[in-house]
């Protein structure tokens, strides 16, 4: 848990100024974040490919 919650402060909170979002707006940014970093970033342990398309390549999906 501290490896996602340390990158999620390092990739989306610090290198940006939140002043002006509302709290929904803020939510809607991680919500979105969030599923980046779950389907769709590139994982080293997966042979580089993202969660989605190690899946593909294992015939789990299409």
């Amino acid at each position: 848990c501290e490896g996602f919650f340390g990158r999620l402060k390092n990739e989306l909170f610090y290198p940006r100024s939140w002043l002006g979002y509302t709290l929904s707006e803020f939510i809607q940014e991680l919500n979105q974040y969030m599923i980046w970093y779950r389907d769709k970033r590139i994982k080293r342990s997966l042979g580089n490919l993202s969660p989605i398309e190690f899946r593909k390549s294992l015939g789990l999906i299409s």
